[in-house]
């Protein structure tokens, strides 16, 4: 049966929902007669999956270009008609290939398009159809990056960097012989927003990149057992409360074939620099410094030529930690005013307008976390969760008025892409009951038509009913949104056993009004089995303020055990529920919670499985594990109190364990030491590793690791 309850029309409405206490929308049931899912299709099922059309906007501009038909295909939005730019046997012509199918390309100008196959870059010139130049990739390139402007191109080869031309010519940028330097590649193991090492100017004369010093930093061994005696390759892995990188940014030119590193000494030598910009005149580099402690950042300003400091332009701190993830944003027309964004001054991750003199203003004042997606003269563009925390909807925000307009009508999470002038935007968004659509609108809310509509992917298969709702936090403060899959076939009169899938980790929503509201299709392969299955989010996870996000400081586990808790009262008050069968299973964040909650609730939690967890944070990387436990010297008894060394005692369950054998992101030593201790309790547990993978079991390794999941809830619970 399908209910759609006032809640969530007043949600629809951009009424707030938090008042209105447990389930607001249901999903209704496919056909009890459909196709049951396999394991295969579960894991490797993408036709399942509603899919995107391949959509991209030309530079600076409302022209959209998408593949049809074998061809790429120009559409002027404002004048309704559709240009062909190149066919699929023109393309082959041009390459000298025999392709099947138009390939990913990518806008280098508003004329040409790059292309990358078997290893050969393409620049193609759609003005005139002609083959502007090619040239093989070097061997061994990885971090491939080419300049805005100019042909030239970046990449990193082991631990150095290059850059070549349009030729393939290739020049040395870096030649360090101690692979404990490593340029050009990204730092910091991928936090603060960090994804690549390598900053180019807008003009392509200069680039940023980084320098990374590990000589301090210990390692770890991984086994690979492909060799015929066994090898190991150690990895460097900083732990908590253990030395770290030397970070520092060089900048190169390449006219004049020199470096020059930017004098940053705020912190000394573990300081994390991220968000790397370049100024629009280009002469300035800007750099947000945080100290190891990650309690206090400067955003900086440095000469590019020189690399001198020229000043500190703003400054954050916080008792519990700062978080940049965000690099600046200069205003168009306007290089002295940029834009911010950050959650630390007004309790939710909002834009603020700033200047180099150090003026902030907020900008975007909403209680709501936003994030910035495009600027024209006269106003911002952001999504936010300002409607409801589990929908994600576009707004315009005029400067000068500071007037705001909702842009997305439709219930769901929008997710955006402006063309360049800002005058239209694609919006693909989803619901708990649409899997898919794409629109195309203009900013005024002139234009508007339909792209896509996607077909129900699921629609021959036995679904089961969702149910989206809330339940409150331990502490009473927030509603925290879970779903709920119930059996194929459910009978209300019937008692079902409820496995809860959990991560519960920062960086995380498991659930939003979404198709299937986010469903893994694993849950619907359980529950066409007979089960139950529970996925709640908890203070930790974003998405919902600094407050809710960094409740769990210093005690990772604590607050999010004690909501979890507050979802099981909820499933124990439902006459459907069978309390005696309750399992609970998650990979990493959530093996570290699936092992938390079987041991320190072991009275409602009968089975568990726990993949790749997290078993004492002193073991895990100082930049994520110092961020939410601080450092071990200071937080002793923090890190004591969630150690689950300390739990394998209280183990009554059954609990199997199972990780990559060469995991470099949560080490082997975690589950090893928890088994350990294991046996010197005498408290039985199972254990299942795989040789060879890493932190993610993929592909059909993948296939079987879930049914060794499934098959053990279907023997113990």
């Amino acid at each position: 049966m399908k209910r759609i309850l006032m809640s969530l029309f007043l949600a629809g409405m951009g009424i707030s929902m938090s008042a209105q206490p447990g389930v607001f929308s249901v999903k209704e049931a496919g056909k009890s007669d459909g196709k049951i899912l396999t394991m295969e299709e579960t894991i490797l099922g993408s036709h399942l999956n509603p899919r995107n059309r391949s959509l991209q906007w030309r530079p600076e501009s409302s022209v959209l270009t998408f593949v049809s038909d074998k061809a790429l295909v120009a559409s002027q939005p404002s004048l309704g008609v559709e240009l062909q730019l190149l066919t699929l046997d023109e393309l082959n012509t041009l390459l000298g290939t025999s392709l099947q199918r138009f390939p990913h390309y990518t806008w280098v100008d508003a004329d040409c398009i790059a292309v990358v196959q078997d290893k050969t870059y393409y620049r193609i010139n759609l003005k005139d159809k002609s083959l502007v130049y090619s040239f093989v990739m070097p061997a061994g390139a990885e971090n491939f990056t080419a300049a805005p402007k100019g042909d030239v191109f970046a990449f990193t080869r082991r631990n150095n960097l290059f850059y070549c031309d349009k030729n393939g010519n290739v020049f040395a940028i870096t030649e360090d012989k101690d692979t404990n330097i490593v340029n050009g590649q990204s730092v910091s193991r991928n936090e603060f927003g960090i994804a690549g090492g390598i900053f180019w100017s807008a003009d392509g004369k200069k680039l940023a990149y980084y320098r990374k010093d590990e000589s301090q930093v210990a390692t770890f061994p991984l086994l690979d057992i492909n060799t015929r005696t066994g090898s190991l390759k150690n990895i460097k892995y900083p732990m908590a409360g253990m030395p770290s990188e030397n970070i520092q940014l060089v900048v190169y030119d390449l006219s004049m074939q020199s470096h020059k590193t930017l004098k940053v000494n705020d912190f000394g030598r573990e300081q994390y620099l991220t968000n790397v910009t370049w100024s629009p005149d280009q002469k300035s580099l800007f750099v947000q410094v945080l100290n190891r402690d990650q309690k206090e950042m400067h955003l900086n300003q440095y000469d590019a030529s020189t690399g001198k400091f020229v000043k500190t332009i703003l400054t954050e701190t916080h008792d519990k930690y700062v978080e940049p993830q965000d690099p600046i944003v200069f205003l168009k027309g306007n290089p002295d005013q940029f834009l911010y964004r950050t959650d630390n001054r007004d309790g939710y991750r909002n834009l603020y307008l700033c200047d180099l003199n150090g003026k902030v203003e907020r900008l975007t004042k909403v209680d709501a976390d936003v994030e910035f997606v495009g600027q024209d003269a006269k106003a911002i563009y952001y999504t936010s969760a300002e409607v409801s925390p589990v929908e994600n909807h576009l707004f315009r925000q005029e400067l000068r008025s500071g007037r705001r307009t909702r842009l997305t009508p439709d219930e769901g999470w929008h997710q955006v892409r402006m063309s360049g002038d800002c005058n239209y935007f694609l919006d693909s968004y989803s619901n708990l009951n649409v899997p898919r659509v794409i629109d195309l609108r203009s900013t005024d809310a002139k234009f508007h038509t339909n792209l896509l509509t996607a077909s129900d992917p699921l629609e021959d298969y036995a679904m089961c009913e969702i149910d989206l709702g809330v339940v409150k936090s331990a502490d009473g403060a927030y509603d925290n949104y879970y779903r709920l899959i119930k059996p194929l076939d459910f009978d209300p009169e019937k008692k079902y056993p409820v496995i809860v899938y959990v991560y519960g980790g920062p960086h995380s929503q498991m659930v939003k009004n979404t198709w299937c509201a986010e469903l893994r299709r694993w849950e619907m392969y359980m529950a066409q089995r007979g089960y139950l299955v529970y996925v709640q989010d908890n203070r930790g996870t974003s998405n919902r303020g600094a407050d809710f996000e960094k409740a769990i400081h210093g005690q990772c586990g604590q607050a999010e055990m004690a909501d979890q808790m507050e979802g099981i009262k909820l499933l124990q008050s439902l006459p459907y529920v069978d309390a005696e069968r309750i399992g609970v299973h998650g990979w990493s964040y959530g093996g570290f919670m699936t092992i938390s909650l079987i041991t320190n609730y072991p009275e409602i939690f009968k089975v568990a499985v726990a993949g790749g967890p997290v078993i004492d944070w002193k073991w895990y990387e100082v930049m994520y594990g110092e961020r939410y436990m601080d450092s071990p010297h200071r937080n002793p008894e923090g890190y004591e109190k969630v150690s689950l060394l300390n739990k394998a005692k209280d183990l009554k369950g059954k609990l199997l364990i199972c990780q990559g054998a060469v995991d470099n992101v949560v080490l082997w030593e975690h589950s090893l030491s928890f088994i350990r201790q294991c046996i010197i309790n005498n408290v039985q547990v199972d254990y299942f590793p795989y040789p060879c993978a890493e932190h993610n079991v993929l592909g059909k390794d993948r296939i079987h690791l879930m049914d060794k999941v499934s098959l053990y809830f279907e023997d113990y619970l």
